[in-house]
This record gives structure tokens, C-alpha cells and sequence, in this order.
């Protein structure tokens, strides 16, 4: 059996920074179990699987597909990057011909359109919630040490937790900070938190301004430590620094070692675009 293959660094334009997602292309259906032994090969943080809705579909001319999301330990229900990774291979690998693509996933219909050298996204926005410290206490001195907090949020919905740090801070703080992620596993007692955004209002000023905000993302219950460009990160972070600095377009940068950048729009029908460029690394075949 042969499966086509692709490695794409989404949200960026530079060959091996932003984050990195493995899109396959099924022309027939894949045995459940191959989804996952596939995700866990590639070893990449999402493996994204294509699959066509209705016999005689085509990959150049359809506009309506499945698509799933496993990391190397499981499936998921939302990831960014690699709907964005699976647009590009369909926009430019296969030249699709339409301006907008639907995926029907296990989070709803998902969009994906081209906005000149970006594709744009079409997520669900989620609110977030003021979360009690004590509740939390073990986990965020795991992720910030001493570092003083000025605001904790949490997302029912995707069960995020989002640590926003002092507005004293620069930016290299949060990049230089080093996250014991692996401990979250252990010191997070609640059961109730799946993912941790560090996030920090951005500078007006100096030599990283334009950026409204930065964060990083980890998700060791998902089997990834840190987590390059999180597009579902933003969709709950969107919400947050909309209400916070009171705008509906912004530019984030996740500060994480490979880096990535988004460009934020909120919609009036409640959800976000999100748009990223991306880089395709990678062509071939998977032969089993």
C-alpha cells in the first residue's frame, strides 16, 4: 500500500521553524488502527489524515473533506497547525481549485480559504473563566517557578488553563523560562486541565513591537511537551486578549524555540479566523 506524504511547517514561511505537521492523502479507507501506528512513525506532534466524503471526490476539484488529527499517543479533537498543513497540500500540492475548503472534524465544519501568501482558518472561539489559584497552585509553580502571575483563566471547553504573566516582563523572559512540563502530569491534581498556555501582553515598544501578544503552549497529557504554534491555543487566547485590549485584529508570536506567527481576526458570528503561511518540507510515500 501506498500513501502520499507531506511534512509542513505551518505558520511560518521559513523551512523548519514554525510547527511542523504530517499530512497524508487517503484515496480509500485506512484501517483504524494504521491512523494511529502511522502518527506514531512519524513521531511529529499532529499527523493529519485527509480522507474523501463521497465515492468520486477529488482531491484538485472537491471542496468538502474528512480530516482527523492523532499525535504519536492519540487522537485529538482540534489541532490548528495541521488543518492549516492539510490546506496547503491541497491548495498547492494538488492545486485544488476551489477558494475555500471545508473539513468535517471531529470539532464541526472547519474552513480553510487563501488570503494572498496566508491561509486562513475558521475555529471556534472559546471563552475563558477566572480560575481560583489554590486550586491550581502546584501546577503554575511547575510552569513559572517565582514568576509573579497577573491573571489565571480557564477553558472549560478545552480544557486549557491559561497563565498570563506580569506586564512587567519582556518577552525574553517567557522564552528563556525553563518549563518542568513533564511534572504538570504529577502535580496537576484536579483532572480538569489538559493544556497550559503561558501568555504575556506584548511591548509597544522596542525591538519586537507589533506583536499584541506572546504565549507558549504545553500539552504533556497529550504526550507533547511543548508544543511550537498552537493554532487551538489561539483560538481560546483570541478571546482573552480581545476582551484585555479591546481590539478584534491582532498579531501573536509563540515564543517557543522554532517560533511561529499568527494573525488573529475575530468574526461577528462568534468565532476566529486565524491565518498562518506555511513552508512545505517534505514530499513522498508511505509504503506498507
Amino acid at each position: 500500500m501506498q500513501i502520499p506524504i507531506f511534512t509542513v511547517d505551518a505558520f511560518t514561511n521559513q523551512p523548519f521553524s514554525g510547527n511542523p505537521a504530517a499530512v497524508c492523502l487517503l484515496e480509500n479507507d485506512l484501517a483504524e488502527d494504521l491512523h494511529q501506528k502511522i502518527a506514531t512513525e512519524m513521531n511529529l506532534s499532529e499527523t493529519a489524515f485527509i480522507r474523501k466524503l463521497h465515492p468520486g471526490d477529488d482531491f484538485t476539484k472537491s471542496s468538502c473533506f474528512g480530516l482527523r488529527w492523532f499525535t504519536p499517543a492519540n487522537e485529538v479533537p482540534l489541532c490548528g497547525h495541521a488543518t492549516l498543513a492539510s490546506a496547503a497540500v491541497l491548495f498547492h500540492i494538488q492545486k485544488n481549485t476551489n477558494s475555500v475548503l471545508t473539513f468535517v472534524t471531529l470539532s464541526g465544519e472547519l474552513k480553510a480559504r487563501r488570503a494572498g501568501d496566508h491561509i486562513v482558518l475558521d475555529l471556534p472561539r472559546y471563552s475563558t473563566y477566572p480560575q481560583v489559584f489554590q486550586e491550581v497552585e502546584e501546577l503554575i509553580k511547575a510552569a513559572v517557578g517565582d514568576l509573579v502571575v497577573q491573571d489565571l483563566r480557564y477553558s472549560p471547553d478545552t480544557k486549557k488553563l491559561l497563565v498570563r504573566l506580569s506586564d512587567a516582563y519582556e518577552r525574553s523572559v517567557l522564552e528563556e523560562l525553563q518549563v518542568k512540563a513533564q511534572q504538570f502530569l504529577t502535580v496537576e491534581k484536579t483532572g480538569k486541565v489538559k493544556g497550559l498556555i503561558l501568555t504575556l501582553k506584548g511591548n509597544s515598544s522596542g525591538k519586537h513591537k507589533g506583536h499584541d501578544f506572546y504565549s507558549r503552549y504545553f500539552a504533556p497529557w497529550y504526550g507533547v511537551l511543548e508544543d511550537p504554534v498552537t493554532g487551538s491555543a489561539h483560538a481560546v487566547l483570541s478571546s482573552y486578549w480581545s476582551e484585555q485590549l479591546e481590539k478584534k485584529e491582532m498579531l501573536a508570536f509563540q515564543c517557543s524555540r522554532r517560533g511561529g506567527e499568527l494573525k488573529i481576526s475575530l468574526r461577528d458570528d462568534g468565532r476566529v479566523d486565524i491565518a498562518g503561511q506555511i513552508a512545505i518540507v517534505l514530499k513522498g510515500n508511505l509504503t506498507f
